[in-house]
């Protein structure tokens, strides 16, 4: 085969190629990303800022922030359009689940009552209806051996921190934990955590979070990250956070110049929607980047807000464009009053056949179903080994075709 020839058949390849993601090409501008709604979100900004009388200076501090975060439909109708059902829905959920969304989060809203950020934001009768959920179907109270404690794994465990959050998610898997008032969990209660910790050398690797672990004070984290540095066999600390995504504010340079103190750190935070990503969180993202953090991104499969291939690789390859690694996709848990979040598995299951080799092998994460009563993360994926025999295995590639692969390692050293 010549030169000529084989660069013909590179050309046709090339194309073939190309023609498997024209539909994407054509679809993903009209999912744009925050950063690409940049000026729409802006305007809502100004408007929202006019509302409460507040400078730019303020809107930039989360703990203006924090505390004009809209809690009441009366707020609410001041700032975003309403429907009546919309204004009636609320009313009625907020008298058994509590909501709050920031002004930050507010302004990522669209005027659709399906805009995929309102609808993690703001409440739906559908939570009322909810026959199926469960309140603790991970069974976290059940592995609590401490105060704090949640552990699940031989290696590592969660340390419980608050209950609160920059915003109220409707899709939160612990919203039992969330009362009527916003509380950290107390010094005493963590030193008996850090305890539990020293006595088990096999702990190496503590996940902090909530809530939201970023809403202790830089004071209290830096303490508790201090004494957890303090035990030899804690290898890594890992920071359960959404606050790049609800709150992006909180990523302050004396927050950043904690962190940094206290390596290796790796923060795993929660978009959902590529309207998530603007300009705000990916300064917040370079800043803990810029500090030595290592981000990740965990994502829930969200019914009507993200269970479409397209939404979800748009997702990841924004999120690569900020530094953030997708790590998991998490199928929506039965939690009582979300179930109208969840999808199919199948679907699940389809989305990640739409990943894999039609974007960058690091936008894909891994699709995870959380077994039922506490036993773990099991990984879930199309499945690409269709038979195994004697010194070969019957491949599906993701073209769906068909191949047969020498499994040389099967045979039997000289």
């Amino acid at each position: 085969m010549n030169e000529r020839e084989k660069r013909e058949i590179a050309l046709k390849r090339a194309a073939e190629l190309k023609a498997r993601i024209s539909d994407y090409l054509e679809a993903k501008d009209k999912i744009p990303s925050g950063r690409e709604a940049q000026a729409e979100i802006a305007a809502r900004q100004r408007r929202i800022m006019a509302y409460f009388g507040a400078t730019e200076k303020e809107w930039q501090d989360w703990r203006w922030q924090l505390r004009h975060r809209i809690t009441t439909v009366e707020v609410l109708k001041e700032l975003i359009p309403l429907t009546p059902e919309e204004m009636e829905a609320i009313q009625a959920v907020q008298k058994v689940y509590r909501w709050a969304v920031s002004p930050y989060y507010l302004s990522l809203m669209g005027d659709d009552p399906n805009c995929p950020i309102r609808r993690q934001a703001l409440p739906s009768r559908m939570e009322l209806e909810d026959k199926l959920g469960i309140p603790d179907p991970m069974a976290e109270e059940l592995a609590s051996p401490a105060p704090c404690i949640t552990r699940r794994y031989p290696d590592r465990l969660i340390i419980n921190v608050t209950n609160q959050c920059a915003m109220y998610c409707r899709h939160c898997q612990r919203r039992r934990n969330i009362g009527e008032v916003d509380t950290t969990r107390s010094r005493k209660e963590l030193e008996q955590a850090l305890d539990y910790i020293r006595a088990n050398p096999e702990i190496r690797d503590v996940l902090i979070t909530g809530g939201d672990a970023l809403m202790l004070s830089d004071q209290m984290l830096d303490w508790l990250l201090t004494e957890l540095d303090r035990i030899p066999h804690v290898e890594i600390k890992r920071i359960g956070t959404r606050v790049p995504v609800t709150l992006p504010q909180r990523i302050t340079p004396e927050l950043c110049q904690v962190l940094a103190k206290h390596p290796p750190i790796y923060l795993n935070t929660q978009f959902n929607h590529p309207r998530e990503i603007t300009e705000e969180a990916k300064l917040a993202c370079d800043r803990l980047v810029e500090a030595g953090v290592v981000l990740g991104n965990q994502s829930v499969l969200l019914r009507g807000i993200n269970n479409h291939p397209f939404i979800m690789r748009k997702l990841n390859q924004e999120l690569l464009k900020i530094r953030v690694r997708p790590y998991y996709l998490f199928h929506a848990k039965p939690v009582t009053g979300t179930t109208h979040f969840i999808t199919s598995i199948k679907e699940g299951i389809e989305i990640m056949e739409q990943l894999r080799g039609y974007t960058s092998g690091l936008a894909v994460p891994t699709y995870i179903i959380n077994a039922p009563n506490g036993y773990g993360k099991t990984p879930v994926s199309p499945q690409y080994v269709v038979a195994i025999g004697e010194g070969q295995v019957l491949l599906r590639t993701w073209e769906k075709r068909i191949l047969l692969y020498p499994d040389l390692g099967s045979h039997s050293l000289p």
